[in-house]
């Protein structure tokens, strides 16, 4: 039975479907082949992913491959329960709602491993933590899974390490034609847009400090840069930092930026980025945006602690009021800024993305019983075969080796 918003939500929620579709022309590739060949036939995949068009798209791609697919999310704000009411109206069973509950959102995590799945898709990481603690029992049917979010891999990486994951999973996160592509330009983008939708503040002039310079902050911090903003990158990595240098960005620890900051976006997969030091130097008026997986990398107790008002200023936007009449402003409530207070990612980047994503799951259901139980790499033939639909979508033809050439290559001095 599924739990939703409501199911009169439907129409507009098919409308935004079809829209991302035909945008998509490589989840309609493979669609095409899994209506032929049905590599899912009888089994159940479960997805935890922000419900939103795109992953709606691909639920359906996934359903002409022969699966029943049962659906919920991963970020108590990014369900757009129009999508939701969509995927029901066509038979999906769907447990999401926007604005749940941290309770209601891990009952709806339940209720979809409740179907004891063949494969799964996983986003940040929930599904199979609770596959190994409390829902042990619906991993009885569970060949493997695809992790999507760097968040997520961090976890799984943490767990193998342990010698404490039981399952076999794929980290799509890593591929090429999704950390490329969806981190950097997909994350670049979205991030801003939400941002930017929320606040109608201009970029150019502005101090902005991007806080990690993976391919994450590498597509944020190029597109404020793009738009006119002065920007500061504060990293843990030296390497990372000296690229961010190199790439033209000042380079400082966050306890100097914080006191230079117009506004702060965070995109580590770590917890306590912006801590209450950090909150006590900032200007009046900064805003606080998180583009990490959890709502964690923004310290919201200190926020709360040192403030002597808090009220939402407009919609995905809370201000508080310190004790010296400074206003901190916290968009989107300190989760993903690009989901919870916008559409994500642009159809054409989750499109390579899910297209890595669909065609893991088809490798798992054909060879997933013979692999141990660790964290895979996407094999390269599938990452190629994404970039090659992609190309041809876009009518792009690129040069082949020769067999002189590959022989050449191939030799041994």
């Amino acid at each position: 039975m599924s739990q939703i918003k409501d199911i009169k939500l439907a129409p507009s929620g098919a409308d935004k479907i079809a829209w991302v579709a035909s945008y998509m022309p490589i989840l309609n590739s493979v669609k095409a082949d899994f209506e032929k060949n049905k590599p899912f036939a009888g089994k159940r995949i479960a997805m935890s992913i922000h419900l939103e068009a795109k992953t709606a798209y691909l639920a359906k791609v996934l359903r002409a491959g022969g699966a029943e697919v049962f659906v919920t999310g991963c970020n108590p704000l990014s369900t757009q329960d129009d999508v939701a009411a969509a995927l029901v109206a066509e038979g999906f069973e769907v447990n999401a709602r926007h604005g749940v509950t941290e309770a209601e959102y891990n009952e709806h995590l339940k209720a979809t491993l409740s179907c004891c799945p063949d494969l799964m898709i996983d986003d940040g990481g929930d599904l199979i933590s609770l596959l190994h603690g409390e829902c042990r029992e619906y991993g009885k049917n569970l060949i493997g899974g695809c992790e999507e979010t760097t968040t997520g891999i961090h976890r799984l990486f943490a767990r193998e390490r342990a010698g404490l994951l039981d399952y076999t999973m794929i980290d799509v996160n890593d591929a090429d034609c999704k950390h490329l592509f969806d981190n950097r330009y997909g994350t670049g983008q979205s991030t801003l847009d939400g941002i930017m939708n929320s606040t109608n503040l201009i970029l150019a002039g502005k101090t902005v400090v991007i806080a990690g310079y993976g391919w994450c902050g590498k597509g944020v911090a190029m597109r404020a840069k793009g738009m006119g903003a002065v920007v500061i990158v504060t990293e843990i990595d030296p390497v990372k930092a000296i690229e961010a240098v190199m790439d033209g960005f000042t380079v400082m620890p966050m306890d100097d930026a914080a006191k230079r900051g117009d506004l702060f976006i965070t995109l580590t997969g770590c917890s306590d980025v912006i801590t209450r030091k950090h909150l006590e130097v900032m200007k009046d008026g900064v805003l606080l945006a998180n583009s990490g997986h959890f709502d964690v990398e923004i310290n919201k107790k200190d926020l709360e602690a040192l403030a002597t008002e808090v009220w939402e200023r407009k919609p995905n936007i809370r201000g508080y009021r310190m004790a010296d009449g400074r206003i901190l402003n916290l968009l989107a409530d300190g989760r993903l800024v690009n989901l919870a207070a916008g559409n994500g990612h642009p159809a054409e980047i989750m499109d390579m993305s899910f297209g890595i994503q669909a065609k893991s799951l088809e490798y798992l259901a054909k060879n997933g019983k013979d692999l141990a139980k660790k964290v895979y790499a996407v094999p390269a033939s599938i990452d190629r075969a994404v970039a090659e639909i992609k190309l041809a979508s876009g009518g792009i033809s690129i040069d082949h080796l020769t067999d002189a050439q590959k022989a050449y290559l191939g030799k041994v001095e």
